[in-house]
């Protein structure tokens, strides 16, 4: 029987490791079969406190878990597959595996979110792409598109800039959704051109990428693009089908928070991306990471 167990290795979870170990907890954090939610696949981060020449997202991944495994957090890098949180006792299944917990603590984050065009999951992996620090290397000195408006989509093309030599950020509006700065910092590079007003109607190639057709809202115009790569980022979707129909979610799938970090059911918490629509971001999900420890700890001395 686990005192606490904590499902997701972002920053939100490997926060909440670190606070419940030094609690005198003995987490064991699911920490998924492909570790680190989403700073596994960014690139440099300036504005993460404590770093003032910036730091790699894996980077600071490796540093949290590392020192969450100083205070004896537990680790198992496998993926839930299905858990029952009604009750006293909460059950978490990894395949066969059964782990009894008495508190849950979910971080899994949000992923990428896909158009849904038959071109686009056809050429996925052969100049389509969700992850700019994944890929980007592979387009040096190509011409790719960014699809999307808001921070993700301003992120993406800056990175991408570092290797394309031409990056064409396509926006169904006249104007960026994302933050002031992130805006200014693309929009000031010379690399970078604005597509406003068009969205992506089909990614042209047969076997990789080798353009893209392009509709004007406005007028409704089609026309052809050609490009290597197209990278789509238009924001993500929380990872909560596992926690469908057991746990209250708002309707975007977000977990909803009833007070502080507590969800719909007594002894289960949520922190990071999984509850947060509107933030997202590394610190935010460090924060509500050790909220959730906090929360999660009294929990359980109320219990005793």
């Amino acid at each position: 029987m686990e005192n606490v167990v904590i499902i997701g290795s972002g920053p939100a979870g490997l926060t909440a490791a670190l606070y419940t170990a030094r609690a005198g907890l003995s987490p064991q954090v699911i920490s998924g079969a492909i570790p680190g939610g989403q700073l596994m696949i960014t690139s440099e981060m300036e504005n993460f406190p404590g770093f003032p020449e910036g730091i790699q997202g894996p980077e600071l991944i490796a540093l949290l878990r590392a020192q969450a495994e100083k205070f004896e957090a537990k680790f198992i890098d496998k993926d839930v597959t299905a858990l029952e949180l009604n009750g006293t006792i909460k059950k978490i299944w990894l395949d066969e595996e059964l782990i009894e917990a008495r508190a849950v603590i979910i971080a899994t984050g949000a992923t990428a979110r896909w158009l849904g065009l038959d071109s686009e999951t056809r050429l996925r992996g052969r100049g389509v792409s969700a992850c700019a620090t994944c890929d980007g290397f592979f387009f040096r000195e190509k011409h790719v598109l960014v699809i999307g408006g808001g921070d993700t989509a301003l992120e993406e093309a800056t990175y991408l800039t570092r290797f394309a030599s031409k990056v064409s950020l396509v926006h169904r509006r006249d104007q960026l959704r994302g933050s002031k700065a992130m805006a200014d910092k693309a929009l000031g590079n010379p690399k970078i051109e604005m597509l406003w007003n068009s969205v992506l109607e089909e990614v042209l190639g047969e076997h990789s990428v080798t353009g893209a057709k392009l509709k004007d809202v406005v007028t409704g115009k089609v026309r052809d693009i050609s490009c290597d790569g197209v990278f789509v980022a238009i924001g993500h979707e929380p990872n909560t089908r596992l926690f469908k129909g057991q746990i209250d979610l708002d309707e975007d799938g977000y977990i909803l928070i009833t007070q502080n970090t507590q969800t719909s059911l007594p002894g289960v918490f949520a922190s990071g991306d999984v509850a947060d629509s509107r933030y997202q971001q590394a610190i935010t999900a460090a924060g509500t990471g050790c909220m959730s420890a906090i929360d999660a700890q009294r929990w359980l001395e109320s219990q005793d």
